[in-house]
């Protein structure tokens, strides 16, 4: 009886830290992103999207990450801890998008070149 019940524990911690590791990492995709901010007297004058890392996007893809990295880099351009008095302020941004929705830009894109074509 000890023996079942030190084996029933051991399957259900087991089981437990399986459990636990499945999570955002099994259906979503991390992607790397390289962006700055010009600034001139402590204003930010320019903000550029270096490069996006990813092998397997298409073009449309990388185009709509760029505008999330843009976007994300916006906001953050006037806390105490990125501005600088003259230069540029270099980073590194990790988007996190579910599989479904890279795949649903895919279809967007589609979409939109089919309208095109049709009004054509």
């Amino acid at each position: 009886m000890r023996y079942a019940l030190i084996i029933l524990i051991l399957t259900l911690f087991c089981f437990n830290q399986v459990q636990s590791q499945v999570g955002y990492q099994k259906d979503s995709l991390q992607i790397k992103v390289y962006a700055a901010i010009d600034y001139v007297d402590s204003h930010p004058s320019e903000i550029k999207v270096k490069k996006v890392f990813c092998d397997y996007c298409s073009e449309f893809q990388i185009e709509k990450l760029s505008e999330e990295a843009y976007r994300r880099t916006f906001l953050i351009r006037n806390d105490k801890n990125v501005r600088l008095t003259n230069g540029t302020f270099k980073h590194a941004l990790y988007i996190r998008v579910s599989k479904k929705d890279l795949a649903g830009l895919i279809r967007e894109n589609f979409e939109v070149e089919e309208e095109v074509k049709s009004k054509n």
